[in-house]
């Protein structure tokens, strides 16, 4: 993300934010783009033009009413299939907060285009057809959520106007998904029903369903508690570029910039580089062309080190009393991407925060089974949408986090040494 939006985000407090990362899943034809579409336009967040734009293109089909959906689905082959092939990002707001939304697609082809879009998000919203129920997608889409480690989970139980707004459908639904979600370790799940066509329980609530209590769809998003610990977290700084600008007014300025992937850094500070090890202290941070005294995540700084030491893009910054230990061994769960499988013996690279290293796969020990959650021993690959447990070397030395600790330096990619495809998207430590 830019830093005026990462500004946006935190103000001037570390501790507070106004702004929610959010995804949208669910399985084909749930009614992900709808809901969206929905959201965008009761809240009011539709301007003229487009909503203009989406009811000629809803005549054109012959519909008498506008196809909310055309508002997140933006290629043709999206809106001539009536499918979303792609992560269609939307950002939208309201007098309580402001959203990042990722609609994701439906299609089993397309889960890893879910893992792009709820690989940052806060909360997850997974759709349901009240007339289908739990189905394999739900349970693969609620396994990802907390694969990634998403905070927040709603289920929104779509459709309700097709089943009478029967209560006890929803009931049986919200706990077979409960259930098995909370097996997964998802920390908070909401239920909702929902007619997104007919904005029941989305923006307002519904009167054909007062046996429902809680809350709508924007409700809870607006009201949702978000929390950024930074100030818990170890700190964490990737170089992603050196800047030494030469000039007669800073003839000797060297500062290293990039983003905070986790915690605080202050002026004053001892820091290690790594792989180095070599030591140092901050002597400045730069911040939108201002010298301020700290800086946390995720915010876009550039740092002034006491030394003059060798760094370049690829080294991470960090505390001097909270290094990580590196290792050539990783072990991780990912989640298979490509449509080449993934192999043991397979020669890859490895790409951590901004550094790239190459690395082979020594191991992939088993694949998870989605219908029970059980492991199947010894798989030998992995193919597109796979989600399992590897074992992979590295070339060089690597300090990854847990991504149970830290998401944004616990995880990693393997990416195709021949044409720079991504492989698999990673999650290093324990799996859930």
């Amino acid at each position: 993300m830019s830093t005026s939006t990462d500004q946006m985000t935190h103000g001037s407090d570390p501790e507070t934010t106004t702004l929610l990362r959010f995804a949208t899943a669910g399985s084909v034809d749930d009614g992900k783009s709808t809901l969206v579409g929905r959201l965008l336009h009761d809240s009011k967040s539709v301007l003229a033009d487009q909503l203009e734009a989406v009811e000629h293109a809803s005549r054109s089909r012959g519909q008498d009413a506008p196809d909310l959906a055309l508002l997140t689905d933006g290629l043709r082959a999206e809106r001539e299939q009536g499918i979303t092939i792609d992560v269609a990002y939307r950002y939208f707001a309201t007098p309580r907060r402001r959203f990042i939304l990722a609609d994701t697609p439906g299609h089993v082809q397309y889960t890893r285009n879910m893992v792009t879009g709820a690989s940052t998000a806060e909360l997850a919203v997974v759709l349901v057809d009240a007339r289908n129920g739990v189905v394999e997608q739900t349970r693969r889409h609620a396994a990802v959520a907390a694969l990634l480690r998403v905070p927040h989970v709603v289920l929104a139980v779509n459709k309700m106007d097709l089943v009478d707004y029967q209560e006890s459908v929803f009931a049986a639904i919200a706990e077979e998904f409960t259930t098995y979600a909370s097996e997964l370790g998802v920390p908070e799940i909401t239920a909702i029903p929902i007619s997104a066509l007919l904005g029941d329980n989305v923006v307002e609530p519904s009167t054909a369903m007062d046996w429902y209590a809680g809350p709508t769809v924007l409700e809870h998003l607006e009201t949702v508690e978000i929390s950024h610990d930074v100030a818990g977290r170890p700190a964490r700084f990737p170089v992603q570029y050196v800047i030494r600008p030469q000039t007669a007014e800073h003839p000797d300025y060297r500062g290293y910039a990039g983003q905070i992937a986790a915690g605080i850094f202050r002026v004053g500070q001892e820091v290690t580089v790594l792989p180095s090890g070599r030591t140092s202290t901050i002597t400045g941070i730069d911040l939108l062309g201002t010298r301020v005294e700290t800086a946390w995540a995720p915010q876009s700084i550039t740092l002034l080190l006491a030394d003059d030491i060798d760094i370049s893009r690829g080294e991470l910054i960090v505390p001097a009393d909270a290094v990580p230990a590196g290792s050539q061994d990783i072990e991780a769960t990912v989640c298979h991407v490509a449509d080449q499988p993934l192999t043991v013996g397979q020669r890859v690279l490895l790409k951590h925060t901004t550094r790239t290293v190459k690395a082979i796969v020594k191991d992939i020990p088993s694949r998870l089974t989605l219908d029970d959650l059980s492991q199947h021993p010894a798989p030998g690959q992995l193919v597109a949408n796979d989600i399992g447990r590897v074992t992979v070397r590295t070339a060089e030395p690597l300090a990854l986090d847990s991504y149970a600790d830290s998401r944004r330096t616990g995880s990693f990619l393997l990416i195709d040494p021949a044409d720079g495809t991504t492989l698999a998207a990673g999650m290093a430590g324990e799996s859930f």
